[in-house]
């Protein structure tokens, strides 16, 4: 695919090599790449034919949430025909729940097809959670979330994440957070990969008590701006031709052939585009007794946040008991997503398990976890948790990896 390149032009622009940033209050800071007009909205025309670039605000909640200005060689919009849609929404097996679940996920059958081998298992309003063993990435296609921003986290695997707003490179533990409407491609390393997706119907954000009232990131926080990958090395491709792009809508898939390829953006500015964070940048907070979970949190959304559990130090009190205290889930769900290390408040846990722990009862260390842990200096484990503040509805495919009487295993004896 070819690679533009572009002179200076005769009206004033300005350009980044790779990036700059300023902050916003409550959310992404400020980035841009490539090359932009002096102001927005204003005539920006291409060198070698004068011609006007394509503008487009690509923005959420209407004009009230965070924006980008993106400029293409052609319009977004050249629709050359689309194919018949398709319905990919998640069969429920369980719609109202009271018992502590288990899912083996690693149990989950590989695919060719990354978009088929996305398979949602837990359902509400506000988010979807889902596992992903693909073996090949999007090379034959784009996709674009329509509904949701998306939450991929990857638990094994390396690669590189494509949109018209440059490239991310990831690899194990990575997060990589991908704002609805954005059109992506994904390729993999290697074709042994899974993830773990999380679907949010509300625009993902960093916790706002982590920043300051001019939006940066304060010195109490367990992550900076420095620890975000942001997009890099903008390519812009100027082709013809038939470019396919599946785009998620209302739990539908719409095939839409577009005449331009979808990365024909020479530059753009704002505060909505992809990132990548790794977990291990994130840095524990710890204390002489047990820290509650909001310690541990990572993004926030309006019906849900997600926390990282990450190797650290134990409480230093000298009496201090290093396990969770049981507690009893009132308001939310608990779910979470087994990653690496022993997980000291579990019993024969393996890696990509999941367990689901129900608001209504209350739960905590299995048998031995507690008098385990008394004297341990440090853990090694690494997991992701979601809290949903409303209750999560069980899929058909999570029943393919439940763990047999899971709501058992806290007896002593059997």
């Amino acid at each position: 695919m070819p690679r533009v390149t572009f002179a200076e032009c005769s009206i004033p622009i300005r350009s980044t090599p790779f990036f700059h940033h300023y902050l916003q209050q409550n959310d992404m800071f400020y980035h841009r790449l490539g090359k932009i007009p002096h102001k927005r909205h204003v005539q920006f025309r291409q060198e070698n034919n004068g011609s006007l670039y394509a503008e487009e605000l690509v923005g959420t909640q209407g004009f009230s949430g965070v924006s980008a200005l993106v400029y293409h060689l052609h319009p977004p919009t050249i629709v050359k025909y689309k194919g018949e849609a398709y319905d990919v929404s998640p069969a429920i097996a369980i719609e109202k729940n009271l018992e502590a679940l288990s899912f083996q996920g690693f149990e989950l059958p590989e695919n060719d097809n990354y978009l088929e081998s996305r398979t949602t298992l837990f359902v509400n309003n506000d988010l979807h959670v889902g596992l992903a063993a693909p073996i090949n990435g999007t090379q034959d296609y784009f996709f674009k979330n329509a509904d949701a921003d998306e939450i991929l986290f990857v638990h094994k695997g390396s690669g590189v994440l494509k949109t018209a707003f440059g490239i991310i490179y990831f690899g194990y533990g990575d997060y990589l957070v991908i704002p609805r409407g954005t059109i992506y491609q994904i390729e993999f390393d290697a074709p042994d990969n899974r993830l773990l997706v999380m679907e949010s119907f509300s625009p993902v954000r960093t916790p706002e008590r982590y920043r300051n009232r001019y939006g940066q990131l304060l010195e109490h926080s367990p992550f900076c701006e420095r620890d975000f990958k942001l997009p890099q090395d903008l390519e812009t491709f100027d082709e013809r031709g038939e470019f396919e792009v599946l785009i998620k809508k209302q739990g539908m898939i719409y095939p839409y052939v577009y005449a331009t390829h979808p990365f024909d953006v020479v530059g753009w500015d704002g505060y909505l585009y992809p990132y990548g964070f790794s977990i291990f940048d994130f840095e524990p907070i710890t204390g002489r007794v047990h820290m509650p979970p909001p310690i541990h949190q990572q993004f926030e959304a309006d019906g849900f946040v997600v926390c990282s559990f990450v190797p650290r130090l134990y409480d230093y009190h000298p009496q201090a008991i290093p396990a969770p205290y049981h507690h009893s889930n009132i308001d939310s769900d608990e779910i979470l997503y087994y990653v690496d290390g022993d997980f000291m408040s579990r019993n024969n846990i393996q890696k990509g398990q999941l367990t689901l722990h129900p608001a209504g009862i209350p739960h905590g260390p299995h048998p031995g976890a507690i008098e385990r842990s008394i004297g341990k200096k440090s853990t090694e484990e690494l997991a992701v948790m979601i809290d949903p503040f409303r209750p999560m509805k069980i899929t058909k495919a999570a029943l393919q990896l439940n763990v047999e009487d899971y709501y058992q295993s806290w007896m002593t004896e059997k």
